[in-house]
């Protein structure tokens, strides 16, 4: 795998997830959820940057949490934190599928 190809994954799944989010949310939290998810991808660049590793492996998890956030809740994110269906079920998916991806990635690109 390319790291061209990484990019579109991320890019793909960053903008599904916030997609995702600006249907599911109502209005009152869709605008705070929407502008962290903005700032997201900033964020952990600019925390790897200052911890001095390089951005291939942020690149890496950063597209493993997103693809894995749209796997486990189906598009529909903001089902991770759903109160209706209380238990830590989802998140635990999520950290496990985010492992399983995030090694497939590296394993691919490294």
């Amino acid at each position: 795998m390319t790291l061209t190809t990484l990019g579109v994954l991320a890019v793909c799944g960053w903008l599904l997830a916030g997609l995702g989010l600006r249907r599911g949310l109502a209005e009152a939290a869709r605008t705070p959820a929407l502008t962290a998810h903005a700032l997201t991808p900033f964020g952990a660049l600019l925390v790897s940057a200052v911890l001095g590793f390089g951005a291939l492996f942020t690149l890496i998890a950063m597209t493993a949490q997103w693809w894995a956030l749209l796997l486990v809740t189906l598009g529909r994110p903001h089902r991770l934190v759903d109160p209706s269906r209380p238990g830590p079920l989802r998140p635990v998916l999520w950290l496990i599928t985010t492992g399983v991806l995030a090694h497939g990635l590296a394993a691919a690109v490294v």
